[in-house]
Formats: C-alpha cells, structure tokens, sequence
C-alpha cells in the first residue's frame, strides 16, 4: 500500500549524502523552466517525426541525468504504457465524421475522356488513407495521427514537469517564476503574493497524496467486496472517499494556514531563495546552449 510514495512524481527529492550528484540539479531553475516550456510549446503544430525526437530526447536526458534508478524505475515504465494505450485508444477508436467540403466548380464542367479499347482501367493517384483494418476496427491516417499526437504530447507533459518538480526545489522554482514575472510589478500585479501561493501549493501535494493513501489503506484493511456491492454500490463508494478525501484536504490546509499564521510567517524577498554555485556556470552554459539548438531545430525541421 506504500506504492504512492514509491512514485515520487510531482515532488522534489533532495540529494542523498555522499551520493553522485545530478547535473540536472546544478542547473539555474531560469533555465529549467525554459527547457520545460520548450517541451510543451515546441510540439504545437510540429510533424510526427519531431515529436518522436522529443520523446527521445527526453528519454536520453532521464538515463543520463544521473538521478537515482529508484526514482524512475517505476514512474516511467507507468508513464510510458499509459501514453501507448492513450494513443492506441486514439488510434482505433472513429475519428469523427468530416462534412463534405463545397464544389468549388459545377459538376456538369466535369467531362470525361474515353479511354482506349481494352485498356486498363485508371489506378487510384495518391496515398491510401486508410492504412489498416481488423474487422470493424479501422486505423486512418487521421486517427493515427491524433493517437501520435495524444501519446507524445501526454509523455513530454507529464515527463518533463516531472523532471522539473523531482530536481528543482519549491524554492527555487518561485524565485524563478517571480524573476520572469517582475515586469508586471509595474502593471500593479502581486506577483510575490503569486509566488507565495504557488509555493503553498507545491508544498501542499505530499499532503494530499498522504490523504489518499490513507484512505486506500483504509479500504484495502476493511477488506471490501466489490463484487458484492455492485456497480451501484461501488459507485457510491468512490463518491464517499471523494467526499471524505476533499473535507481532509480541506482540514489539511486549514491546519497550515492557522499553523503559519500562528507562527508569524512572512514572505522571503525573492532574491534571498536562490544562490547559483560558481561550479554550475560550465553545465548552464551548456544547458542555454542546448536550449537554442533545439529551438533552431525545431525552426528548420519542425515540420517534418
């Protein structure tokens, strides 16, 4: 029943004593933030082959970012096979009726040749749209295209905020948010109560991941037959853990805001949560490299 905490997905994960630090880590989160941005923009109206790269690339960075194996093994494997039934379901499933487009010319303009006796008859121009079919179930060229474009797009989303969340600090990160906001101070805008609120927030996630595994083990020690219950029954039974799962989460943050108003808490002035080392320069100057040949790539061969 521990499995919840065996995913530490979304949730940072400090480095181990005398264990072999991640490069990943030594970057600035300005960066970071950039490559993830990257991830989640560059795909928007790219080819397939570009997409797959990404999914590679992804894959590369993860093998070779020197984090534990433990804090992979079983997060990726899980990711991966629910991009692939994504993309599958969206690949078999009918794509949707298209109407027929308008005649641009009246048909009765339409006039055709006569062939030669005993001639061959005319082959079909073009590509076949429907590439395969297995009984009632047919792939398209559409529907394959929107099963790639669903896997890919939910691998390199989860994935890369994924990767984001495990190496950077909360800390960190709002410095990093606020440090590309502070052109709306002038527009009047909160950005450090923004800030603030998105570091409750990311700290606030191990907590309703910890509500809910208590509420699975709950069930799983009362031994429940779902068979027995019904769909009726099984039914009113997650809405009862939802309900019970949202009033203590909300009971959760209560609790923290009386704790932190109790506590006298104040906001850390945002240049004050962030100190790059001097030994990280050579893999940031790396890192904004690398950011700008993809972004070049993605300019020339985005389409492919």
């Amino acid at each position: 029943m521990d499995w919840l905490r065996q995913l530490p997905i979304g949730q940072f994960v400090a480095e181990e004593q005398g264990g072999r630090g991640s490069w990943l880590r030594q970057l600035d989160p300005r960066l970071k933030l950039a490559w993830t941005l990257a991830f989640l923009i560059t795909p928007i109206l790219a080819g397939p082959l570009w997409r797959l790269s990404l999914v590679g690339l992804l894959l590369l960075i993860t093998a070779a970012s020197g984090l534990p194996w433990r804090l992979w093994r079983r997060s990726l494997p899980a990711l991966i096979v629910l991009a692939l039934l994504v993309g599958l379901l969206s690949a078999v499933l009918p794509e949707g009726s298209v109407p027929a487009a308008p005649l641009q010319r009246p048909p009765s303009e339409v006039r055709l040749a006569p062939g030669a006796p005993q001639s061959a008859p005319p082959q079909r121009a073009g590509e076949a749209w429907e590439l395969a079919r297995w009984g009632p179930v047919s792939v398209s060229r559409r529907s394959a295209e929107l099963g790639l474009n669903g896997a890919t797009l939910l691998f390199t989303l989860v994935h890369s905020a994924n990767l984001l969340l495990l190496t950077t600090p909360p800390e960190e990160l709002v410095w990093a948010i606020s440090w590309l906001l502070q052109p709306l101070v002038r527009l009047g805008w909160p950005v450090e109560r923004l800030g603030f609120t998105l570091l409750l927030a990311l700290r606030f996630l191990p907590l309703v991941q910890e509500e809910l595994q208590n509420l699975l083990r709950a069930v799983a020690t009362r031994a429940v037959n779902f068979k027995s219950l019904g769909w009726r029954g099984c039914l009113g039974l997650v809405l009862a853990l939802g309900e019970r799962l949202l009033a203590n989460v909300l009971l959760r943050s209560e609790q923290g805001a009386e704790a932190l108003m109790a506590r006298g808490g104040y906001w850390v002035p945002a240049d004050q949560l962030h100190q790059m080392a001097p030994a990280a320069l050579l893999t940031n100057a790396f890192g904004f490299g690398g950011l700008g040949l993809l972004l070049l790539l993605r300019w020339k061969a985005g389409a492919l």
